[in-house]
């Protein structure tokens, strides 16, 4: 009879040499790109470019990634998780240094590209490796203290970015991000991989393999949510200067910090009660930031955005990546999280250039109104899920 082993079994333990290194190294290549993040806008108004090259500069970075992570997500099967990572954050490194000598839109379009290339592979094998390294009875818990590494790194990220861009240039600015990359690459190459599948690498030769199914479901909810990422990153910035609001530093600050208190308990509640304990609180949380910010007459309701925005987004991020990978063969969690950060990846970049676009007809404060109609159809597309999955239950009950 097997006995159900104590939750401090060594089989059962999150906290391992291999995990903390995966979890130092995703926070400093979180924040050399967290950094990064707000300050990208300003670096384009600099060299001259309008809101809509914007919301392309911006978008172009995750269309990249996005493109690369299929094949990322083979590699992790067939060529080792070592090799992707490691490739990842050496082009992340090389591309983001490179941001400070950018003179023209052309050229940081070319760099955007390259990094994006870096950030689908380092990021696609960070996640499968964290999920390699977490015993499966506690991978809800475990993914949300993977999480915390790059909520922390959100946390200081954009305020540390913003304060050192009023006082060195950006280049400089740049060149720091890229040492913090380079840190996380010196921590990845301590880590023990698991090593390669030969059964995977002569399956896969058989068939176009760019999609794991069975993370298709919680990768398109994802979709729908983090398109309300695309414009906070590139326009939130933008809209409180034109309002006259102050505090942009202070709304990713507190909204990292409500991050982080949300994923200490939202991949808990997935482990033990499933989606349909999350999901649902924590998008009308998103959705009622979503309505805050197109309102927002003045800090406080920034910060209240930022708070529900943070607890929403942790809530249901974690748990929807848990759901992703554990419908997944053993051998395609590669592919699972590839699927899982495309959608990521595609709901930024569409997000950010169609922002771009409404926000030069209609005005900032309109990216927020669509924001939340994108969330109003997540919501109303968990609910089809829901349905679907019971029917298909019952009828499935019936044939039996």
């Amino acid at each position: 009879m097997n006995r159900q082993l104590p939750k401090d079994s060594p089989k059962d333990k999150i906290w391992t040499k291999d995990f903390v290194l995966i979890v130092f190294a995703n926070f400093f290549i979180f924040l050399g790109f967290q950094m990064t993040l707000p300050t990208i806008p300003l670096f384009v108004q600099q060299l001259g470019g309008s809101d809509q090259l914007i919301g392309y500069v911006v978008g172009i970075f995750t269309f990249s990634a996005l493109l690369l992570r299929p094949y990322a997500g083979h590699s992790l099967e067939s060529k080792g998780r070592g090799f992707v990572y490691l490739l990842g954050l050496t082009i992340f490194v090389l591309s983001v240094g490179a941001f400070g000598f950018a003179t023209s839109m052309a050229f940081l379009f070319f760099i955007r590209v390259v990094q994006g290339v870096g950030w689908g592979f380092s990021t696609t094998a960070s996640g499968t490796i964290a999920t390699d390294l977490i015993p499966a009875s506690r991978r809800g818990e475990g993914m949300g203290y993977f999480g915390l590494s790059g909520n922390l790194a959100l946390a200081f990220g954009p305020s540390l970015g913003l304060t050192l861009a009023g006082v060195i240039t950006f280049k400089q600015l740049f060149l720091i991000c890229g040492g913090l990359g380079l840190a996380a690459l010196l921590l990845s190459s301590k880590i023990s991989y698991k090593k390669v599948d030969k059964d995977f690498k002569r399956q896969s030769k058989q068939k176009l393999d760019i999609y794991e199914k069975s993370a298709l479901k919680p990768s398109m909810l994802l979709f729908f949510l983090t398109v309300t990422f695309g414009g906070i990153a590139a326009f939130l910035p933008l809209y409180t200067t034109e309002k006259g609001i102050s505090g942009i530093q202070w709304y990713f600050l507190l909204y990292a910090i409500a991050l982080m208190v949300s994923r200490t308990f939202g991949g808990q509640l997935y482990d033990k009660k499933g989606h349909q304990a999350i999901f649902i609180p924590g998008t009308l949380l998103i959705l009622t930031a979503m309505i805050l910010l197109a309102w927002l007459p003045n800090s406080f309701i920034l910060y209240l955005a930022a708070i529900l925005y943070g607890l929403g987004f942790g809530t249901v991020q974690p748990g929807l990546q848990a759901w992703a990978i554990e419908k997944s063969p053993v051998n395609r969690r590669g592919m699972a999280n590839a699927t899982f950060f495309s959608f990521f990846d595609l709901g930024v970049g569409i997000g950010a250039i169609a922002f771009g676009q409404i926000s030069h007809l209609f005005g900032y404060g309109s990216i927020f109104i669509a924001s939340a109609l994108s969330v109003f159809i997540s919501i109303a597309l968990y609910v089809f899920i829901l349905y679907n999955d019971r029917r298909l239950a019952v009828i499935k009950q019936g044939n039996v």
